[in-house]
């Protein structure tokens, strides 16, 4: 399968317990590095339709979880430079919020206006769920509100509803994801899966001590199946609904 990065805040910051912040020049890097060898950053929906068409030897999905504000104040003008895109995973019960599911580094999340920008510039939106919540703790009406309820909040902040989903935590077991393709979701984000499919796409970490040659290595383990195959096993949605 084509590789996946998943990178979270593209920002210097004092003090990164969860290694979640790469600073911006160390993304610079790591985007030339791909340059470099031949390999351009998409987002996902550009990356699954050249898939279809048998076109994507020569890309990478670029993804980034829980919509830091420094995505599109830091991260697209990087990516607008190498020619790139990429596909941010936002938090719709948390607009203009901060990350108050971690500790530290406190980060600000990206606001309605600045989702819709986001959208501007070329880079396409995703959910991640209304609360960044562990979804396979959660059953019925608190399920069904992560999963469709923050699609239809995205809908009414773009006017279009987004395509992709992404698992907060890479939590996901069979209920979830029938849940995330039962709402009308065409794909979904894991992180490490044993057996990777539509609705489980298996992305590895990309965090601040990833130099260039470490995660040109990282891409070279992927290809081979090497890298990041631990997970559960799951069972493909038969159908989906809506």
């Amino acid at each position: 399968m084509t590789p996946i990065l998943m990178y979270h805040s593209i920002a210097r910051v004092a003090h990164d317990p969860n290694a979640l912040c790469v600073p911006p020049d160390r993304f610079a890097q790591q985007l030339s590095m791909l340059r470099t060898v031949g390999l351009r950053g998409v987002s996902m929906g550009e990356l699954l339709a050249a898939q279809q068409r048998g076109h994507a030897s020569n890309l990478v999905g670029l993804t980034f979880d829980d919509g830091y504000a420094d995505f599109l104040t830091t991260a697209c003008p990087i990516l607008n430079d190498h020619g790139f895109t990429g596909t941010v995973f936002v938090l719709s019960g948390r607009p203009g919020g901060t990350n108050a599911w971690d500790p530290e580094p406190e980060l600000n999340l990206l606001t309605s206006a600045q989702i819709r920008e986001v959208h501007a510039r070329g880079m396409e939106v995703g959910s991640h769920g209304r609360l960044h919540q562990q979804l396979t703790t959660l059953t019925g009406s608190d399920l069904e509100a992560e999963v469709a309820g923050s699609r239809d909040e995205i809908a009414d902040v773009l006017g279009w509803t987004p395509a992709g989903f992404c698992y907060p935590y890479g939590a996901v077991d069979e209920g979830v994801m029938h849940a995330v393709a039962a709402a009308g979701y065409t794909y979904a984000c894991a992180v490490k899966v044993a057996t990777p499919s539509t609705f489980a796409l298996r992305r590895f970490f990309v965090g601040p001590g990833d130099h260039p040659l470490r995660l040109l290595l990282k891409l070279g383990l992927d290809r081979l199946g090497l890298y990041g195959r631990a997970g559960p096993r799951l069972q493909m949605p038969t159908a989906r609904v809506g």
